[in-house]
Parts: C-alpha cells; structure tokens; sequence
C-alpha cells in the first residue's frame, strides 16, 4: 500500500480548523511517525506500537475528509495511549481504550471543532466507542454528508430488496433481508452470504 510521511506542516490541511495546534503537540509529545495512506476500504486507520528503535506509528486514510481524518486520528492515537499504559495485557479495544478515546475525544469537543450534527452524533458514541469507526453507523452516516459527491455512489441501505451491486474490486452481490444492523447479501460469483454495515459504499448494477 503506497504511503507517505506527513510532514506537520502539510497535515494541517487534513485538519479541521482549530484541531492542528493540538494535534501536532500530542505527535511530538509521543514521537509519532505519521503516515497517510490511500483510501483502504474496511480500514480507516491503524496503529503500531513503538519497538526498539522505531517510535510509534499511525496511518490515516488521506482520502477523508477533515472531520472524519481527525476522529479516525483520535481513534488510534487512544491505542497509542492505551499501549502506554498497559503495553499488551489489555484488550484492543476494551474498557481501558474506551476510556482513553472518550477523554481525548472530549478534549477535542469543547474546542468546538466539530459541526453541531457530527458533535451530537460523537455525544451518542462517545458513551460506549465503537471499535471502529466504521462500526458505529449512526456516526458514519453524519460523516458521510460531509463527503464530496461521487457519481453512481449509493450505500448498502439505499440499494432495494433483490437488487445487485458491486463493492471496490468489482464484486457483485445480491442485497438480502435487513438482520438488526446489518444486510445479508449473497456474492453472486460464489453464492456466498456475506453482512455488510448499511452505510456501506457501493454502486448499484445496471
């Protein structure tokens, strides 16, 4: 996956306003080596431990936007926090992470850089995180308003009962009944069942 180093200076592009400042602060603090990645379709963000001699390490998905790129920021760098603390002998993304992406995401609400929607939605997660952002469907559907319009881009939800679509790669799958949360849809190619989150990107067939 083709990536780069963020220099700090260019990363305040990716940033809401009023959020570099802080941000930059909590990089530095903890010797973070930054890098923002190509869009990865089930993956927003990563983290990597420091080992050795090599510092901390988050990716970001640089093709979101800056509310989503710095929630997904905050995200990671609560494992970092976590790691810290704890090293390996809790879980990922357990009570001990829950607690530290609450707080930092806390901080970074009463500096009022979120939009009223988007900060009532963080309100609603930031009682129980999701361990993904993807994961939290409330949240992903506020972030998505924020996207740039793409042409023949639809999400799962949208796509009707018995209808074909594809995913990236070119996939194709059959929308199925809706299960709580989530759609099974069957893989045409295979007549595999597969669940997918509603908010899921995809594009509906001909």
């Amino acid at each position: 996956m083709p990536k780069k180093e963020a220099p700090l200076l260019a990363l305040e592009a990716y940033l809401p306003e009023g959020s570099f400042e802080s941000v930059t602060a909590y990089l530095l603090q903890h010797k973070v080596h930054l890098t923002i990645t190509k869009k990865r379709q089930t993956l927003l963000g990563d983290y990597r431990h420091a080992h050795f001699d090599k510092n901390h390490r988050i990716s970001v998905n640089g093709n979101l936007h800056p509310y989503a790129f710095l929630i997904t920021l905050l995200h990671e760098l609560a494992h970092l926090f976590t790691f810290e603390q704890y090293g390996n002998r809790v879980a990922a993304h357990g009570r001990e992470w829950k607690n530290e992406y609450s707080k930092i995401l806390a901080s970074f609400m009463i500096k009022k850089v979120f939009p009223p929607d988007i900060e009532k939605a963080l309100l609603h997660s930031i009682q129980n995180p999701a361990a993904s952002s993807c994961g939290d469907d409330k949240l992903m559907r506020v972030l998505k308003k924020y996207d740039a319009s793409k042409e023949g881009q639809l999400h799962v939800e949208d796509i009707v009962m018995g209808a074909l679509f594809s995913i990236q790669g070119g996939r194709v799958f059959k929308r199925g009944e809706q299960l709580r949360k989530r759609y099974k849809c069957e893989e045409v190619a295979t007549g595999k069942q597969y669940l997918f989150s509603g908010v899921y990107e995809v594009k509906q067939m001909d």
